[in-house]
C-alpha cells in the first residue's frame, strides 16, 4: 500500500543531450566515430541541451504495425507479420528547464534551438532525451530514453501577473525511438 501512495507523487526529470548524426546507416557521434546503430547509447559525456521538471508526462507509448498476410488455401484466418513501429510524440506539461547561469530563471535553450531549425538551419540539430520518473524521496523509479528528438510544439504559459508563474506550459517532441532502461537491483 505504501508504494501505490508515492506513485500519485512522482515527478518526471527530463535531459536533452545531443544525438550522434545519422550517415548511410551508421551513426557518428560528434566529433567522433562512427558506430553501428546496434547498442547504441548516448555518450556519459554528449552535449547538454537542457535539463529540466515537469508535472505531466504523455505519450510514452509504442504501436507496432501489424501486417495482415492472406495465405492461399488457407481460409481458416489470416497469418499476422510484424510491421513497422510508430512512436507517438512526448507531450511534457506543466514544468520548465532549469537555467545553468546563477541568477537566471529561465533557460531559454530549447527556444532557441526550435528557432534555429525554423531559420533554417542544417542540418537539424537533434537530441537524445532521458525521462526519469522520481520518487518524492529522489529516487529514480524508471527510466525512458528516447532518440533523435525534435520540437514539434513549444507552447509558454499563460501570463499572469497574480501568479507570477514562469514556465512551459507544454513542450511537444517528436522522436524516432524509445526504450525503458533496466534499473539496477539494490544492493
Amino acid at each position: 500500500m505504501a508504494d501505490n501512495a508515492l506513485l500519485t507523487a512522482f515527478r518526471f526529470e527530463v535531459r536533452l543531450l545531443q544525438s550522434p548524426q545519422v550517415q548511410a546507416g551508421r551513426q557518428v557521434l560528434p566529433g567522433g566515430k562512427g558506430q553501428d546503430q546496434e547498442g547504441y547509447r548516448p555518450p556519459a559525456g554528449g552535449k547538454l541541451l537542457a535539463e529540466g521538471a515537469f508535472q505531466d508526462c504523455s505519450g510514452l507509448e509504442i504501436e507496432m504495425d501489424v501486417q495482415e498476410y492472406l495465405e492461399g488455401g488457407r481460409n481458416n484466418g489470416v497469418v499476422r507479420r510484424v510491421g513497422r513501429a510508430k512512436f507517438q510524440p512526448l507531450v511534457l506539461k506543466r514544468g520548465m528547464f532549469h537555467a545553468r547561469e546563477p541568477g537566471a530563471t529561465v533557460d531559454p535553450a530549447l527556444w532557441h534551438w526550435m528557432q534555429r531549425i525554423i531559420n533554417g538551419e542544417r542540418p537539424v540539430p537533434r537530441y537524445d532525451g532521458v525521462i526519469q520518473v522520481m520518487s518524492p524521496e529522489g529516487t529514480v523509479r524508471a527510466t525512458w530514453m528516447f532518440d533523435r528528438g525534435l520540437p514539434a510544439k513549444i507552447k509558454g504559459p499563460e501570463l499572469n501577473a497574480r501568479s507570477g508563474e514562469v514556465a512551459i506550459e507544454e513542450l511537444t517532441i517528436a522522436h524516432e525511438g524509445l526504450r525503458l532502461l533496466p534499473m539496477e537491483a539494490p544492493r
